[in-house]
């Protein structure tokens, strides 16, 4: 498979992981966790469970891509194949809270024990995605949050509408091609995961250690 192919699985997974924990863990964002602060405050505003978790998100997501960079930096000191083993360190995350959940949901109280337990893995696993990708595939468009992503393919396909240079428009169109398709495989993760939750409940969570492990075991990925 082709290395480009890559960060369409990460954009895939981002999205489906996402959507999968805000569905489960009442409102939890464990892929772009500033979001929590919103729903944080809507918790408080309403009385609704899951607060702590959204309270937690945040400075765990950031330990956790300072302990990756730290163990990026250790693997290639010692020749080892970094990108793939953060990916498998990832995946095997996935795969405890897959268990967790299938195991101890559905949630009715988003902070009980076993929800915080739940939701802080997938947030360390997508806080590791994010920081493997910005490592190692620095070049490569976003695989998590969007917004930035859609506001340049937009302000792009402005480019196009008007007289602009032909470099620009070049420029423009390359960008198009590359970003494109990560919006899309993000949206097709959420898209997948809500319906997934609505037949399957907590069996869900089965799909991203299996997303996530395509990419740590294929050859051409970078060390």
């Amino acid at each position: 498979m082709a290395l480009n192919r890559v960060p369409l699985l990460l954009s895939l997974n981002g999205g489906y992981v996402d959507t999968a924990g805000f569905l489960a863990l009442h409102g939890l964002f464990t892929t772009h966790v500033t979001g929590n602060f919103v729903t944080f405050g809507a918790s408080l505003a309403h009385g609704a469970s899951g607060a702590v978790a959204k309270l937690l998100a945040l400075p765990v997501f950031c330990l956790v891509v300072v302990l990756t960079q730290f163990l990026s930096v250790v693997m290639q000191k010692r020749g080892r194949r970094a990108f793939r083993l953060l990916l498998a360190v990832k995946a095997l995350l996935l795969v405890g809270a897959a268990v967790l959940a299938i195991h101890c949901g559905p949630f009715p109280d988003g902070d009980a024990w076993q929800a915080l337990v739940t939701g802080m893995i997938l947030v360390s696993a997508m806080a590791m995605q994010n920081a493997t990708h910005r490592l190692h595939l620095a070049t490569a468009p976003p695989t998590t949050v969007m917004t930035m992503t859609v506001t340049q393919i937009m302000l792009d396909v402005g480019t196009l509408l008007h007289a602009a240079p032909d470099e620009k428009r070049a420029a423009a169109i390359t960008r198009i091609r590359q970003m494109t398709p990560s919006a899309a495989a993000f949206a097709l993760g959420c898209l997948a995961a809500a319906g997934l939750f609505i037949g399957t409940g907590m069996w869900v969570f089965v799909v991203p250690p299996i997303l996530a492990t395509v990419p740590a075991l294929w050859t051409d990925t970078p060390g």
